[in-house]
């Protein structure tokens, strides 16, 4: 089972935005056959048979075994993985593009490139486990409180001193054996809480 699977194909998405379908989902990050399923959610084991067989049909879910049970076989299902993103790129031509956003320091923007790394990295990442390859990829995370929003800007401008300075020493776009990298670089106010719905002013 993978930590995280990212959805791409537009009908397997609409699947797994199903509510009920979303809940089975979440319901087979240990196997169990149908009817242990159904009296978990608390719904005749026909209906849940019936999405199970859908979601199993667009490659959620995978029969990893079988038992006897009552003089009856039953199958052992599981989800192929723990958690599931939907991909912008199920939208196809519709999905965000940082290309397309012409203010580079709005929100949409910072989406825009969430949202193409989202589709960038779930391809190459399926890929990679096809060959048995382990990509090559850099993540950091961390908080920061800004006393100021003048420091904050000024922070900015050193962060953007510092890349600068580090692309300058590393890149070389005539490398023979070299790979290109794509590097972002985000920052955004955290979520206040209570209440998770506030809208925050930057």
């Amino acid at each position: 089972m993978l930590e995280l699977e990212v959805i791409d194909d537009p009908a397997a998405a609409a699947v797994a935005l199903d509510p009920l379908r979303a809940r089975l989902l979440a319901g087979l990050t240990e196997p169990a056959s149908a009817s242990t399923l159904a009296e978990r959610v608390g719904l005749p084991r026909q209906k849940v048979n019936y999405h199970l067989r859908i979601l199993e049909e667009h490659g959620l879910v995978t029969e990893v075994g079988q038992r006897r049970w009552g003089g009856l076989t039953e199958r052992l299902l599981h989800a192929t993985a723990a958690a599931y993103l939907v991909s912008p790129g199920a939208l196809g031509e519709a999905s965000g593009d940082p290309d397309r956003i012409a203010d580079r320091l709005s929100a949409r923007y910072l989406i825009a490139l969430a949202a193409r790394v989202v589709r960038e990295v779930a391809g190459l990442a399926r890929r990679a486990d096809r060959v048995g390859r382990r990509l090559p990829t850099l993540a950091l995370d961390t908080e920061i409180r800004f006393r100021s929003a003048a420091e904050r800007a000024a922070f900015t401008s050193d962060l953007a001193d510092a890349v600068t300075t580090l692309v300058s020493r590393y890149h070389d776009a005539g490398a023979p054996d070299g790979r290109a990298h794509r590097l972002v670089v985000v920052a955004h106010p955290l979520p206040s809480s209570p209440p998770p719905d506030a809208e925050e002013a930057s």
